[in-house]
C-alpha cells in the first residue's frame, strides 16, 4: 500500500532531443523515444513531455549529478558541453568545487565534486535539490514513506529505504512560485487510488483540475492507479 515515485516528468520543447541529452549525461537507457531509465528498476524514470511552459526563473528543482573523481567530474562537464549544454553563471564563487550547467533548454543542474559527503552512496543523480519549506520536506517523507536523512536549520532531505537519489529542500527563504513547475513528480498508487489521494490530502496536499494535486508549497504532482 502507499504511493511510489515512478517518474519525474520534465517539460520540454523537444522531448526526444532532451531525452537524448540526459541519457548521454546520466548514462540512462532510452526505453521510449522520450523516456529514459536507470539500470536500477526501483529508481524513478525521466519522462520528457511536450510542453512550451515559459521559463520565468530558476526551476523549483534541479539535479545534482555525482562524480567519482575529479577526472569523472570533468568528463561529465565535457560531455554536457558536447551534447549541447552550457556553463551557467548564477553568481557562484570561483572557489566553488561544483560546476553549474544548463541543459539545451536552459534548465539548471550541477555536477558535484567527488568529495561531497552529502551525496556519498547515492546514484548518478545524487539529489534532486529543491526550493522548498521544511513543511514540504515533512510532507514528502510521509507521502512516500521515505525516511528523513537530513533535518537541520529548516533544511530537509529524504531518501528511499533502498538508497539512491535524495530529494532535498533548502528551507527559507523560499522563492515565490512562478507559474507551473517544469519538473513534476508522477506517483503510482499501489493500493486504492482514492484512498491514497485522501491520505495525501490529509497530509496537506490539495486537489485541482484534471487530477493534478499540489503539495503544501504548491508544487504540482499527479497520482495514478497502479
Amino acid at each position: 500500500m502507499g504511493v511510489r515515485l515512478q517518474e519525474l516528468t520534465y517539460a520540454a520543447k523537444d522531448p526526444a532531443g532532451l531525452a537524448r541529452f540526459w541519457a548521454g549525461v546520466l548514462g540512462f537507457e532510452r526505453v521510449e523515444d522520450a523516456v529514459i531509465a536507470p539500470a536500477d528498476e526501483r529508481a524513478f524514470r525521466l519522462r520528457f513531455v511536450a510542453n512550451d511552459l515559459p521559463k520565468l526563473g530558476p526551476n523549483q528543482m534541479h539535479f545534482d549529478v555525482t562524480s567519482t573523481s575529479l577526472d569523472d567530474q570533468q568528463a561529465k562537464v565535457d560531455r554536457t558541453l558536447e551534447l549541447g549544454g552550457n556553463h551557467l553563471d548564477i553568481g557562484q564563487s570561483p572557489d566553488e568545487k561544483h560546476v553549474v550547467l544548463a541543459d539545451p533548454e536552459g534548465n539548471e543542474f550541477c555536477v558535484i565534486e567527488p568529495t561531497n559527503n552529502f551525496l556519498a552512496n547515492t546514484d548518478v543523480i545524487g539529489a534532486m535539490s529543491s526550493d522548498g519549506s521544511q513543511a514540504v520536506g515533512y510532507f514528502w517523507a510521509k507521502a512516500l514513506d521515505w525516511p528523513l536523512v537530513w533535518d537541520q536549520d529548516e533544511e530537509t532531505a529524504i531518501q528511499a529505504p533502498y538508497g539512491g537519489t535524495k530529494i532535498a529542500w533548502g528551507g527559507p527563504p523560499v522563492n515565490p512560485k512562478l507559474g507551473v513547475n517544469r519538473l513534476q513528480f508522477k506517483l503510482i498508487a499501489d493500493g486504492d487510488l482514492q484512498i491514497e489521494i485522501d491520505r495525501l490530502v490529509a497530509l496537506g496536499a490539495k486537489t485541482g483540475e484534471g487530477g493534478v494535486l499540489t503539495d503544501p508549497d504548491g508544487n504540482e504532482f499527479v497520482v495514478l492507479a497502479g
